[in-house]
């Protein structure tokens, strides 16, 4: 069966930066108060003339250059997005009219915070089944637009942001030393918890019981994550790199830590951009392979969960 594999990924942000001393002066915090809770130090935020197609295209033109392809090849568009306001068109349609695309299937994909990672599932699947060569997988939102801003527990949070993969068909993956270039997934949910994490209203506002979703990503998440790694025929021990969403540095650190991945690079891009829900992972991800510091062909975890109490995760080869 022909596999596939992530072969570039792009990122885009917002160039206006908000600090925490910014954010001191709007509502009731400090820089202390934000980087001992969660440590966040900035966070890039969009204005009104900055749509989150716009975010999404902008990171996926830069992984298509990367993968040295045109708009043109390919097939099938995936945008992981929570914050899209018009419900026709998609960010996905968007995305390609923009890019100039030809004709390719398009589809929006909302899992909130572990969206990037069942997007790129789908198109993992969808390639296995002989329906797409190459698809340009995104994770892209706006959490401005739905912050409250005048609540400090969550408003602090936020960030807006783009993250894009190519993957294309491998016909060896199956032979492929190391394994496969997208491994098998691992995704659930926990539906009577559901309510921890909304997005709710007119306008829509983001709100969430911060403490229960702490509690269950620290306890419940890291033996998925282990099982995830197992899935792909690998130990924890294994891994080059273990990119989570990146919603809070207090979760991303012990989660981490209870994976046992003693030996990876662990992303923290949460510190300069805040929590930027399914753009987190491919935003990360996209700036540890610019700098360096993950190997070609090296297994990464990505592993993302959140809103819905929804987890997805899988082991990748660097591109």
């Amino acid at each position: 069966m022909t596999g596939s594999r992530v072969v570039a990924l792009g990122h885009y942000q917002p160039a206006k930066v908000l600090t925490n001393d910014d954010l001191a002066a709007m509502v009731d915090t400090s820089d202390e108060w934000i980087t001992s809770r969660v440590g966040i130090k900035t966070r890039h935020v969009g204005g009104p003339d900055e749509p989150v197609d716009e975010l999404a295209a902008h990171a996926a033109a830069k992984a298509l250059a990367a993968a040295g392809l045109q708009p043109s090849d390919i097939d099938l568009v995936l945008v992981a997005t929570s914050t899209a306001i018009d419900r026709s068109p998609s960010m996905s349609a968007r995305v390609a009219a923009r890019l100039g695309m030809g004709s390719p299937a398009v589809m929006d994909i909302n899992v909130v915070c572990s969206g990037f990672t069942h997007a790129l599932a789908v198109a993992d699947h969808t390639i296995r089944a002989g329906a797409a060569t190459r698809a340009l997988v995104i994770g892209a939102d706006k959490m401005g637009d739905i912050a409250d801003w005048t609540d400090r527990t969550t408003c602090v949070l936020l960030g807006d942001g783009a993250g894009a993969a190519v993957v294309t068909a491998d016909p060896s993956a199956p032979d492929t030393p190391g394994g496969p270039g997208i491994g098998p997934v691992l995704w659930g949910s926990v539906p009577e918890m559901g309510n921890a994490v909304r997005i709710e209203g007119t306008p829509p506002r983001f709100a969430q019981e911060g403490q229960s979703v702490y509690r269950w990503a620290t306890t419940q998440l890291p033996p998925i994550a282990r099982k995830v790694c197992e899935k792909a025929g690998i130990t924890p021990e294994d891994l080059a790199a273990v990119v989570l969403h990146q919603a809070n540095l207090r979760i991303i650190e012990p989660v981490a830590r209870k994976i046992g991945a003693v030996n990876a690079v662990i992303a923290r891009d949460v510190v300069d951009s805040g929590n930027t829900s399914a753009a987190s992972i491919p935003m990360a991800l996209s700036k540890l392979v610019e700098r360096g510091e993950i190997a070609s062909g090296a297994p990464v975890l990505l592993f993302g969960f959140g809103g819905n109490l929804s987890y997805a995760g899988q082991v990748i080869r660097c591109p």
